[in-house]
């Protein structure tokens, strides 16, 4: 290698990247090259050019393979600056090049798809895409997971590379991450989500990236409360034993310690949770009580960590709750509390500030002085410090901004994307120099020239850590310092990440060491996940090939709605094909006399007591389609555990079964109503040959069912007081033609009802 090599003052060059824009590192060089080989996991320190390892990865498959790339990134900034980046180093005309997000309608995606080379996208657009058959993963030949240790639980990282595995004829799969998790299962169940089979990591420490990486000094500065400060914090924790000793009483803790850990809180309402599906009235009282725990618990947090300011502001928004109409029990209680109005009170009058606000002025006025050209991030955990921080350090040379996420949280408005994207090109260009932020700054902000890292609080995560710490460092040495409020939980968060940290790091030395056995356990994720029908099942006939195109696939057709839900991405992932429409009689269907109404019990009581009747949907189902179902997701014993009479729950089931036909199933969850549906559409497509109508008729009314539907639909009087009429005059046209005084004569049918009648019945039609 030559000198000019090894000192990155060459480029590389390659027939799809322009000239002059990739720096030729060695480590990138050999990082994308294993990426080539294998599906791979890429863990590299931020800063240090993971998203150059994805784009030298995706042109060389786009020279070799032809096809398109698809690159997945979290969030909107993130989205747009990988964008950037990839029409500034690509040599494909920009227009090929095109960004997926929320803000692009899904039809103008379905468009564009087809005509993109590069498509850089949020991941629940692509997810949303793929349920709707907008698009398809065939022709994609590399697909890359930005900040991919996020692929846990039901994360779209997860559906996609399954999808993915099933579709692409030439898959190969990169993600990218500076923190893949604290243990090496963690880090395995990553690995296993988006179908990689080989790990490849450098650490901050490795020789290959000594010459592009800065040293970093982490230091920490202890600060004392104040003793007014600490007095509202000792009021408030009083609160906190008194409701601890009632949640004791009532059988819902064992210990009533006020600075019991949060871990044990949680469990504790998992708990409580049980205690009132088994009817336990004690249950009810515990929940509320274990609701103002928690924002009591808040509420000393914010005080110990953040400022009498945030206190007052938090107050500020529990009092109006407390005053609204949909205001909680459990807050009212905790607004008319002596000593809550006591410590609001302290913190009202409190003329000082947080010393920590102190400490991060001298930081921040220090390293705009010493430097040339300088910039600061301060990272805090709550909006309102934001606000209160860009406020206090507004004077001198620095010139401070807010920068928060999108959702409007409390009152308090988010940045849109556009707004976003204006705050960090000011910071870039230097109109402002110091950067509040809240966690929405920590993934993949590209400033790469950041001096000063202020963690406002510490934070218990080790991979939110390592991601605030990555924003210094990269081009020159930079400093990160973590303000700690000296006993307070800040200590607790604080000691906690480091031992996280410290556990990931080891974990990784030990993955690097093992890698052999690693890559095996991998190599067997990676062949479970990939196994899927080739179009060669022995079994298949002419016409019976793969999943896409085969026209005797089962269907199912689901509501647009539905995608929200793990029901659709559950049959989507099997061996159904879903096709999603705009329903308008229930949420599913699975051949043209079967539809599907699903509720979890919590919709279900929900239509009980407002919004819109069960009966009005089960009676829609009924008259559209012959074999209606009605699933009841959840629990059932949960249909008895909240403020609805049991025996209003009995009527109404007996109600939907009865008075209009419609068998219920339960289920346990989305997982098994998904598994359920998919059963009933084959039974019906296969077994029975029947094909899927979306608008379905009931197929086999009888002459009775017709009559009863023709009265029923009649200002919606429903089938039971449909049946009465037609019991008590004979026919329909007897009914259309009776008086108001002769149609009170049938049972159930009061003056209302018969005005109402008589209204449809014989006023004109205004067309």
């Amino acid at each position: 290698m030559s000198e000019a090599e090894a000192s990155g003052d060459a480029y590389i060059e390659h027939e799809l990247l322009e000239d002059g824009v990739v720096e030729r590192r060695m480590y990138q060089l050999q990082l994308s090259s294993a990426a080539l080989a294998e599906p791979s996991l890429v863990v590299l320190p931020t800063g240090a050019g993971k998203t150059t390892v994805a784009l030298l990865v995706t042109a060389a498959r786009l020279k070799r393979e032809g096809g398109k790339s698809l690159f997945l990134a979290p969030t909107k900034p993130l989205v747009e600056q990988h964008a950037a980046f990839y029409r500034e180093a690509l040599s494909i005309p920009d227009d090929e090049i095109q960004v997926f997000t929320g803000d692009v309608r899904p039809d103008d995606r379905a468009e564009l798809w087809d005509e993109t080379t590069v498509v850089v996208a949020t991941p629940q657009v692509v997810e949303n895409d793929l349920i709707a058959g907008r698009v398809a993963l065939d022709g994609v030949t590399h697909l890359t997971f930005d900040e991919c240790h996020r692929a846990t639980g039901d994360y779209a990282y997860n559906y996609i590379a399954e999808k993915y595995t099933r579709q692409a004829d030439a898959p190969l799969v990169t993600g990218m991450t500076a923190s893949p998790g604290s243990d090496k299962d963690e880090i395995l169940r990553v690995c296993d989500n988006i179908g990689v089979s080989n790990v490849e990591i450098l650490t901050e420490n490795d020789p290959s990236l000594a010459e592009y990486t800065h040293e970093t000094d982490v230091d920490w500065k202890e600060v004392d409360v104040p003793d007014d400060v600490l007095e509202a914090r000792d009021l408030l924790n009083d609160v906190v034993q008194d409701r601890m000793e009632r949640l004791k009483r009532l059988g819902a803790v064992d210990e009533a310690r006020p600075d019991v850990s949060m871990k044990k809180l949680l469990a504790a309402r998992g708990d409580i949770q049980d205690m009132m599906d088994a009817g336990e009235s004690a249950g009810y009282t515990a929940m509320s009580v274990h609701a103002e725990v928690m924002k009591l618990r808040h509420a000393v947090e914010i005080v110990e960590t953040q400022g009498v300011e945030t206190l007052v502001s938090y107050f500020e928004k529990l009092e109006n709750e407390a005053r609204s109409s949909g205001g909680s029990k459990a807050v009212k209680r905790l607004m008319g509390e002596s000593k809550v109005q006591e410590a609001r009170e302290i913190a009202e009058e409190y003329d000082g500030v947080h010393p920590k606000m102190d400490v991060l002025r001298s930081l921040v006025f220090d390293e705009l002085a010493a430097a040339d050209d300088p910039r600061v991030i301060v990272f805090t955990e709550y909006r309102d410090t934001a606000s209160t921080l860009v406020d206090f350090l507004d004077a001198g040379d620095a010139r401070p901004v807010r920068f928060v996420g999108q959702a409007n949280k409390d009152g308090d408005d988010g940045l849109t994307q556009k707004q976003q994207k204006e705050v960090l090109d000011s910071f870039r260009s230097g109109e402002e120099n110091v950067l509040v932020a809240t966690s929405v700054a920590e993934e993949g902000l590209d400033i790469p020239e950041v001096d000063l890292v202020v963690f406002y609080e510490p934070v218990p995560s080790e991979i939110r850590a390592i991601q605030r710490r990555g924003r210094t460092g990269r081009k020159r040495a930079g400093r990160v310092v973590v303000l700690i409020a000296k006993d307070t939980r800040d200590e607790a968060y604080f000691w906690s990440a480091r031992r996280k940290e410290d556990r990931m790091e080891r974990e990784i030395r030990e993955l690097k060491g093992v890698e052999d056995e690693i890559n095996d356990e991998l190599d067997d994720s990676q062949r479970s996940l990939g196994e899927f029908d080739d179009g060669t099942d022995e079994d298949a006939t002419d016409g019976e090939t793969d999943e896409e195109g085969n026209e005797d696939a089962v269907t199912v057709v689901a509501d647009q709605r539905e995608t929200k839900s793990k029901v659709v991405r559950e049959l989507d992932t099997s061996d159904i094909d879903v096709t999603l429409e705009t329903l308008d009689v229930g949420d599913y269907v699975l051949s043209d006399r079967v539809a599907v109404e699903r509720k979890s019990v919590e919709d279900f009581l929900d239509t009980l007591t407002g919004g819109r009747s069960l009966f009005e949907q089960t009676g829609d189902l009924s008259s559209s389609y012959a074999r209606p179902l009605l699933v009841l997701e959840g629990e059932r014993e949960q249909l008895y555990s909240t403020g609805v009479h049991p025996n209003a729950v009995r009527g109404a089931l007996a109600s939907v079964v009865v008075d209009y036909g419609v068998p219920v199933l339960f289920t346990s969850g989305e997982e098994e109503t998904a598994e359920t549906l998919a059963v009933v559409a084959k039974r019906e497509q296969e077994e029975s040959d029947r094909e899927v109508r979306v608008h379905g008729e009931k197929s086999s009314a009888t002459l009775q069912e017709q009559q009863e539907y023709v009265v029923s639909s009649i200002a919606d009087v429903g089938p039971v007081t449909a049946r009465a009429l037609l019991d008590e005059f004979g026919t329909v046209e007897a009914v259309m033609t009776a008086t108001e005084d002769e149609l009170r004569r049938a049972e159930g049918v009061g003056e209302k009802t018969a005005v109402r009648i008589r209204e449809v019945v014989a006023s004109e039609y205004d067309g």
